[in-house]
């Protein structure tokens, strides 16, 4: 934990934010920051620093507590039992997504933040996952469930949830308001005092907090500090982007949620030497972007558009856009970086996309994985419109085949697209239905109502561990090769998420790019070449003589040595090449 060494540059900054996010009470709230930041300190003592926040090593697991089954425990100890047998020390985060109790939205509607779910075990289980990996909580910072007591509280007009909520006329103009759902707005509420009008940005079961209070910033500071306690390495922030609201504008990105990241940063750093705030801001390239600040925000965001785009280059064969868009990889703030991912517990979210590719590019991709067994949910726009807004399908069905139909490179073009994830400048971080190979589950749709539940099974361990054990079955095909891609890039210094990233087009059809280390201690310089086809595809380097001339390489992955010009070469369907000159 950190040693505040120094409380009065600790406590100028946070007047600083909390002066632009609460001009008229910034001192008497910095107080109370700093007594609960002292209290934290006392209870547990300053660790030695560790070195680096990221190296090429970390690779996160993102989890639901219960993607894992077994009738004989808990599902938090199945999952350990999971980890130990099958993937042990492969993953040096796992994500645990919410495991608090909940009432809807498969975890992101919380009941209570400071209690693991009974269903899914308690917080010795925790504590024993966090011997396996470090860990990466949740703060679903935006809303919370009616079932709260909180919420129970403002019905009942008592403290301190009576101020809580963000209540509004019924006839309240919020059509400027960026919604990500379809849904109203304003949801109506029976509580004491009569009908009231909520604002709940996501559904009616998810009510959004009103951040104005104080008291609701400085409930979520003792929250955060709970988390980093029980051993959360990262602290996820949900739905971020839509914390402040103020009626007239978009409601997405204003000057007090930036602030609000800053703080929490501010926090992190003052009681951990490696602690990283990371935001979820499923939104246009340069708008999640906007959330490093100037290196001063989160120390990390997702990557949102690598899933749509992976999914596109292998769609039609093409690495145009996705090429585009990893050159920006190239310029991270200092101190910052990028989770990559190729799926999550969510669809695979379009607004990235905008301003990327044509509408009829969007809409080829939408009908190709409808034929995929795949849906579409919507967003409500401005103007009263619907727009598509994620896509909903097992990325391992995503994959299935391309703008041609379904074909036999199914496994083959799924460990490409893993291989692009895991080689990219960043943090990786493989969903857990992607390390399984797990299709489509129609069945949990079916169950739920729900198209998100398309790619959130609930594997039982009965039926999985043959599947895994049998000699070729494409859940142990994938498994393997994403866990022997892992163990190679942890040995690659150049694959370190601060390591230099330069992509070279020589096709559209192979993605290219050169990732090098620069320490002087362990220097390596390694060319990636992936083929997004299902047709050979000659290497053709004729603008880059210092790669396509090297006589002597070696392939870090088969350790197999490739002799002579590359451009004497071809790559296979969908084959993967980490290369390294000897």
């Amino acid at each position: 934990m950190g040693s505040f060494k120094n409380q009065e540059t600790l406590y100028a900054q946070l007047l600083s934010h909390l002066r632009k996010i609460y001009p008229d009470h910034e001192a008497s709230i910095a107080d109370t920051i700093m007594e609960k930041l002292n209290s934290f300190s006392q209870k547990h003592p300053s660790e030695p620093s560790i070195g680096e926040r990221w190296d090429e090593t970390d690779v996160v697991l993102i989890t639901y507590g219960d993607s894992i089954v077994d009738k004989s425990k808990a599902p938090l100890a199945a999952f350990k039992d999971f980890v130990q047998r099958y993937i042990k020390d492969v993953f040096t985060v796992i994500h645990i997504l919410p495991f608090f109790p909940f009432s809807s939205d498969d975890g992101f509607s919380v009941i209570d933040y400071l209690q693991v779910n009974p269903d899914l075990g308690d917080w010795s289980d925790i504590a024993a996952l966090n011997e396996e990996a470090d860990l990466m909580m949740d703060l679903v910072i935006n809303h919370v469930s009616r079932e709260s007591l909180w919420f129970a509280d403002y019905i009942a007009d008592k403290p301190p949830g009576n101020r809580f909520f963000i209540e509004l006329p019924k006839d309240t103009d919020v059509s400027l308001v960026t919604r990500p759902r379809s849904s109203p707005l304003l949801v109506p509420v029976n509580t004491h005092r009569g009908m009231k009008y909520l604002w709940a940005t996501f559904s009616d079961d998810q009510i959004d907090l009103n951040f104005e209070n104080p008291e609701v910033l400085l409930t979520f500071v003792d929250i955060f500090l709970e988390y980093i306690y029980q051993g959360s390495r990262i602290v996820r922030l949900d739905a971020v982007t839509f914390l402040w609201k103020t009626l007239g504008t978009r409601c997405v990105h204003l000057p007090q949620t930036h602030e609000v990241v800053k703080l929490l940063r501010t926090i992190m750093d003052s009681v951990t030497n490696n602690g990283i705030v990371l935001t979820e801001t499923n939104v246009p390239n340069e708008e999640n972007r906007s959330y490093f600040g100037n290196s001063d925000e989160a120390h990390m965001i997702y990557q949102f558009g690598l899933p749509p785009l992976l999914l596109h280059s292998f769609f039609k064969g093409n690495c145009a856009h996705l090429a585009d868009w990893a050159r920006d990889l190239s310029t991270m703030p200092e101190g910052c970086t990028g989770l990559n991912f190729s799926a999550s517990h969510d669809g695979i979210g379009l607004r990235a996309l905008e301003g990327v590719l044509s509408e009829y590019e969007v809409e080829d991709l939408i009908d190709g994985m409808h034929r995929f067994g795949g849906f579409v949910s919507l967003k409500s726009n401005s103007d009263g419109s619907k727009s598509p807004y994620e896509i909903n399908i097992s990325l391992f069905d995503a994959l299935q085949g391309t703008r041609r139909g379904p074909d036999q490179w199914q496994v083959q073009r799924f460990i490409c697209s893993q291989a692009i994830m895991l080689a990219l400048k960043g943090m990786p971080a493989v969903y857990i239905h992607s390390l399984l190979a797990t299709p489509n589950h129609m069945e949990g749709v079916e169950h739920s109502g729900r198209t998100r539940s398309i790619n959130r099974r609930k594997w039982d361990m009965e039926e999985l561990t043959p599947l895994l054990d049998q000699a070729h079955t494409p859940n142990k095909e994938v498994l393997r090769a994403i866990s022997e891609l892992i163990e190679v890039r942890k040995s690659c210094p150049a694959f370190h998420p601060d390591a230099h990233q330069e992509i070279v087009d020589i096709d559209p059809a192979i993605f290219c790019m050169v990732r090098e280390s620069h320490l002087s201690e362990r220097p390596q310089k390694i060319l990636a070449l992936f083929n997004i086809t299902g047709y050979n595809q000659p290497i053709t380097l004729k603008n880059r003589p210092e790669l396509s001339d090297y006589p002597h390489w070696r392939d870090l992955i088969t350790k197999e040595p490739i002799e002579g010009m590359l451009a004497l070469h071809e790559l296979s369907p969908y084959q993967v090449l980490w290369l390294q000159a000897d």
